[in-house]
C-alpha cells in the first residue's frame, strides 16, 4: 500500500515523478508550518523554515541515492549546520523533526506514507494542543527565595508554606555574594484559590525584601 513511486529499475527519475515529490513536500511543509502557527508561537521565518525544509530535505535524498560518499558529505554538512544554530523549545524541535520524516519519506517516494503520517501527526497535535490531556498540574511551581546569611531557613517559612502550598520541598541551596546571601530553590504546590502576591508578599517579610521568584517550572531562569 504504501510503496515508493520511484523505479527502482530506471536509470534516473522522471521530470514528472520529482515534480510530484516536490509539490507533495511543499504543500505537507505548509500544513505543518500552518499547524505550528495556531498551536504555538512563532515567527514568519521559522514558519517558512518549516514549509520549505521537507522540499530540500527530499531534494537531499535523491541527491545521495545510495552513494556512500555523498552521504558522509552530506552528514558533515548538516552537522555544521547543528552547531551553529540555537536550540529552540520542544514545539519547535518537534516540528523540525516533523518536516524532516516528511522530506525523507518523499524523497525515497513514499508519498502516500508521508501524507497519512502527517494527517495523523497534525491531528494529534492539534487534539493535544486544544484539549487539557497530558497537561501538566498547573499549580506546580518552582520557587526561588535569596535570605542573609545569618537567616536560619530551616523552619523560618513553614507557617507561610503551610498556609499557601500542600507541599514544599527545597531541592537546591546556594551560597551568593561571597556567602553573604543564600539562594534557596524549592518545588512547591500552590494551594487552589490562593493569591500568589499575598503569598511573595509574606515571604518578602522574612526575607529582608531580598528578590523571590516564582515561575512554571520549565520557565525558571536562573536568578
Amino acid at each position: 500500500m504504501f510503496n515508493t513511486i520511484f523505479d527502482n529499475t530506471a536509470t534516473g527519475l522522471s521530470i514528472e515523478t520529482v515534480l510530484i515529490c516536490a509539490a507533495v513536500a511543499l504543500a505537507l511543509g505548509i500544513v505543518v508550518a500552518f499547524t505550528h502557527m495556531k498551536t504555538s508561537r512563532t515567527t514568519k521565518g521559522f514558519a517558512i523554515t518549516l514549509a520549505t525544509l521537507p522540499l530540500l530535505v527530499m531534494a537531499v535524498m535523491i541527491m545521495i541515492n545510495g552513494n556512500l560518499g555523498t552521504s558522509i558529505a552530506i552528514l558533515g554538512a548538516f552537522s555544521l549546520i547543528r552547531f551553529r544554530s540555537i536550540q529552540g523549545d520542544a514545539k519547535e524541535l518537534l516540528s523540525v523533526f516533523f518536516v524532516m520524516m516528511v522530506g525523507l519519506a518523499l524523497g525515497m517516494g513514499h508519498v502516500l506514507f508521508a501524507v497519512v503520517i502527517t494527517a495523523i501527526a497534525v491531528a494529534a497535535i492539534v487534539i493535544f494542543s486544544k484539549t487539557h490531556f497530558l497537561e501538566p498540574n498547573t499549580y506546580n511551581r518552582s520557587l526561588k527565595i535569596v535570605i542573609p546569611e545569618d537567616l536560619d531557613y530551616d523552619e523560618v517559612f513553614d507557617d507561610i508554606f503551610d498556609k499557601y502550598t500542600k507541599s514544599a520541598e527545597l531541592v537546591k541551596t546556594k551560597t551568593m555574594n561571597m556567602g553573604s546571601l543564600y539562594k534557596l530553590t524549592y518545588n512547591v504546590t500552590l494551594k487552589k484559590g490562593i493569591k500568589e502576591k499575598e503569598f511573595l508578599d509574606e515571604i518578602r517579610v522574612k526575607n529582608c525584601n531580598l528578590k523571590v521568584l516564582l515561575s512554571q517550572p520549565e520557565a525558571e531562569k536562573e536568578m
